[in-house]
């Protein structure tokens, strides 16, 4: 009888669950995939839409786009093309900057010729016979709109005789004597006439509006007769008792005032622009002239604008 081979199966026991290092490589792979995935997703959270149209165009056409135009598709700003736009930014920024406070140092300059200017008619009033004799009918403060000069009436010495818009010759002297550094000046005035609150009954038709409006055009005649420019009035303006000087009794010979304002240029502007039809002024008042810019700057140069910055702001002036 033939004997059958004896056939003896032998497994191999792998020790301790051991599966090889492969899941680590699988590991490193999918970790690495998704550092790269959240980093696309952090480059297109703060791309700029320039930079979102470039990656755009080199996806559809990436030999065209290297070829046509930056090696670099995506400018992380590390690149020199970056660096040359930010020092164009830079440069355009300080340029900017450079305008702003040169028109600061205008506005100063311009603020401190008002000030000179009303150290000059202080001085003049002081000096000057004719208003000397009227000084408490000058009133003389700087203002939003430029420096103010307020002609007041007092008791039994009224600029107009009531109800009149002629001048008293003293008032005609008054004016004379202030046209002079007026009309000095390059800026534009406005004249305001100012009544009291007694109403006007004299003619029909003809109130205390009319009566400020001819008040108000008879001191400007008289400014250009004492060499004020016609050119340089700016507006005439009759408010009746609409604007009362003294509010607590208005009938007071306060109120019956002349107003002559020397405009600073933002006033002025704003004069022009009002009472146009809404078309660009011809001039722009408020940007500084190129002598002007020129002072300004400077004054830059002398370190005049860092020590008035140091300085204490200085309230209103009133005389």
């Amino acid at each position: 009888m033939e004997e059958q081979p004896i056939i003896v199966k032998r497994k191999k026991k792998v020790a301790g669950g051991h599966h090889g290092g492969s899941w680590k490589v699988a590991f490193a792979d999918f970790a690495t995939a998704m550092m790269a995935f959240f980093l696309v997703l952090w480059l297109t959270a703060t791309a700029s839409p320039e930079q979102k149209r470039a990656v755009e165009g080199y996806f559809k056409d990436p030999v065209g786009f290297t070829e046509g135009g930056s090696p670099n598709p995506v400018d992380l700003e590390g690149s020199a093309s970056v660096v040359n736009e930010s020092t164009v930014d830079i440069e355009r920024s300080d340029i900017q900057i450079e305008d702003q406070v040169v028109e600061e140092l205008a506005e100063t300059l311009e603020q401190r010729k008002m000030e000179e200017l009303f150290q000059e008619l202080q001085d003049r009033i002081e000096q000057s016979e004719t208003l000397q004799e009227f000084k408490d009918q000058l009133l003389i403060d700087i203002t939003s709109e430029g420096l103010r000069i307020q002609i007041v009436d007092r008791s039994q010495r009224p600029m107009f005789d009531s109800g009149r818009a002629e001048l008293k010759y003293y008032s005609q002297d008054i004016l004379f004597e202030l046209a002079k550094p007026l009309g000095a000046v390059s800026n534009k005035l406005s004249i305001t006439g100012h009544t009291d609150a007694t109403p006007f009954n004299g003619r029909p038709g003809y109130t205390n509006w009319e009566l400020s409006a001819d008040r108000a055009n008879t001191a400007r005649r008289a400014l250009v007769a004492g060499g004020v420019g016609s050119g340089q009035i700016a507006r005439v303006v009759g408010l009746s008792d609409s604007v009362l000087f003294d509010k607590d009794d208005p009938t007071a010979p306060v109120n019956r005032r002349i107003s002559i304002i020397v405009l600073n240029k933002k006033a002025a502007q704003g004069i022009q622009n009002n009472a146009g039809s809404g078309d660009e002024p011809l001039i722009d008042l408020t940007r500084p002239t190129e002598a002007e810019q020129d002072e300004a700057m400077e004054t830059l140069k002398q370190g005049d604008w860092m020590r008035e910055q140091e300085e204490p702001a200085e309230g209103e002036l009133n005389w």
